[in-house]
């Protein structure tokens, strides 16, 4: 069966909203061009230049109404929109901007954590919870495989994924480890399969956990990763609709 690029998302600010695309440029050692490009700090989050760890910033993880948030990316400017919140645009980058989220996001993010501090810009490799410029890859088949085992539909949003394969058996994704996909013009370099947290239980419509995804992987399939890192390795557009080859 011919594998196909299904879906592509991008995240601009990490935990902070999803963007669907058509199409996208990629390019060599980098993420997205946009995908968590900003991300929130916590109160008592390390400040320092570079990447960091995810324990720093606002997440899914921690505040599950995060994963309702969605983006469009305009220009410079982010449209941000959550079922509880009216709309807000910002244009990163400034303290007026940084102030502004943080105020959107407060009323949404549980007051037992360690609230929002500032908007900062990630580094040229992003903010990903992967210390490197990864692209995550993600297999549709899996999600349905994991959605069968739950008895409930799951939106591929909750696993905020940037290229969604479909065409793959079940977890095929995994085997893929060490390979190449070429897919358009670019071409990936699969690196490690990606554990999750507990931003996958939560509803991306709601913002409301309503799915132990980690308990499920569990018990069917004895570990709680999904989906694989890759890193651009040819730089080139892709498109949905593309076909995916293993090289």
């Amino acid at each position: 069966m011919t594998w196909s690029l299904a879906q592509i998302w991008r995240h601009p600010i990490k935990g902070v909203g999803a963007e669907r695309l058509d199409h996208v440029g990629l390019h060599i050692d980098r993420p997205l061009p946009m995908d968590r490009a900003w991300a929130v700090l916590e109160e008592g989050g390390e400040a320092a230049d570079g990447w960091r760890s995810c324990r720093n910033f606002l997440r899914g993880a921690k505040g599950p109404s995060l994963m309702a948030v969605t983006a469009r990316v305009a220009d410079e400017v982010i449209h941000l929109s959550h079922p509880d919140l009216p709309d807000l645009a910002i244009t990163p980058g400034s303290q007026e901007a940084s102030r502004a989220l943080c105020a959107w996001v407060k009323p949404i993010y549980p007051a037992d954590r360690r609230g929002p501090a500032a908007l900062v810009k990630a580094p040229e490799e992003g903010m990903s919870d992967a210390p490197f410029a990864s692209v995550s890859v993600l297999n549709l088949a899996s999600l349905r495989a994991l959605s069968q085992k739950l008895g409930q539909d799951l939106e591929p949003r909750r696993f905020r994924g940037n290229l969604w394969l479909d065409g793959l058996a079940p977890w095929e994704e995994f085997d893929l480890v060490g390979k190449r996909l070429k897919i358009g013009a670019a071409e990936l370099e699969i690196i490690e399969p990606i554990g999750r947290c507990r931003a996958t239980e939560a509803n991306p419509d709601t913002g409301r956990r309503d799915a132990g995804t980690l308990a499920a992987l569990q018990d069917g399939w004895g570990h709680t990763r999904f989906g694989v890192y890759a890193m651009v390795r040819r730089a080139g557009r892709v498109a949905v609709g593309d076909e995916v080859i293993r090289t």
